[in-house]
């Protein structure tokens, strides 16, 4: 089935003066000439982007749109106009914001975290920086512990609001971020905590007992850059910590644990050493 908005495999059926038609079941669909590869041949499968041009017309492109139908990506504000806001998302066509689909009046220049839909009755692709009308927990598709892909969508009073999946949303609390984020970047994070309301909290570290290793190779590459010493120890402060090494007080002390466990540091009065061999 031909799905505008998304991207499709199609078999190359015959060509034109104008360009290339593909085939995907019933349907055809024309690669114009700036986007046919050097070589080809009739009946080679080709991937391109299904969507519809500024003559309302059903194309194909090989770009590699910045958004597709069904997903969130920060975009630019090319353009204005008195029923919307266009924004750039890769192709020669701008996405489509209509005033009503606007969380805040949009800027000319100003990116904007969106969503991109298949409008039903234009069956044209819109964007909507309205995120809630497009995010549900009330069916999760992640549990505790999994790795997923984030998208900061915006900053609350509790902390960084993230989409998830580009299906949930969640939350990292202030007291877990130990980097500067921005609004639209892309990141891993891991599911912390489901709570029974089905809000998730986020962290941008494994949990549990799958961080204890990753943090235990931040300290032993510290120690190992310097002289098998680390100025660190159980009573130090936390921001002297999260300075040195980029982790919390508690992540800490766990790295510290395993790493005394497998013999492989010294804990000093005021410093870690590097057990040598």
């Amino acid at each position: 089935m031909l799905e505008l908005g998304t991207t499709h495999r199609m078999e190359i059926l015959r060509t034109t003066s104008v360009g290339l038609y593909l085939g995907l079941g019933d349907n055809e669909v024309l690669l114009p000439n700036k986007y046919v590869p050097e070589s080809y041949e009739i009946g080679d499968a080709i991937e391109v982007f299904v969507y519809l041009d500024s003559l309302e017309r059903i194309v194909a492109t090989t770009l590699d749109p910045l958004i597709k139908a069904n997903e969130f990506a920060y975009l630019k504000v090319t353009a204005l106009s008195e029923i919307g806001a266009f924004l750039d998302y890769g192709l020669e066509k701008d996405l489509f914001v209509p005033n009503k689909e606007q969380a805040i009046k949009m800027l000319l220049g100003e990116y904007y975290v969106v969503h991109c839909f298949l409008d039903e009755q234009s069956n044209r692709l819109m964007g909507s920086s309205r995120l809630n009308k497009f995010l549900s927990n009330e069916e999760l598709t992640v549990k505790r512990f999994d790795e997923v892909d984030l998208l900061i969508s915006h900053f609350s009073d509790l902390g960084i609001n993230a989409i998830i999946n580009n299906k949930h949303k969640g939350v990292i609390y202030h007291n877990e971020i130990y980097e500067q984020l921005s609004v639209g970047q892309s990141l891993k994070g891991t599911i912390k905590l489901i709570r029974a309301d089905n809000k998730i909290d986020l962290s941008l570290i494994p949990i549990g007992y799958k961080n204890i290793d990753p943090n235990a190779n931040i300290i032993m590459e510290h120690l190992n850059k310097n002289q098998g010493v680390l100025m660190l120890h159980d009573k130090s402060d936390p921001d002297e910590i999260h300075r040195l090494l980029k982790m919390s007080k508690k992540n800490f002390k766990k790295a510290v644990g395993s790493l005394y466990k497998q013999k492989k540091i010294i804990l000093k009065e005021d410093r870690i050493e590097l057990l040598k061999t």
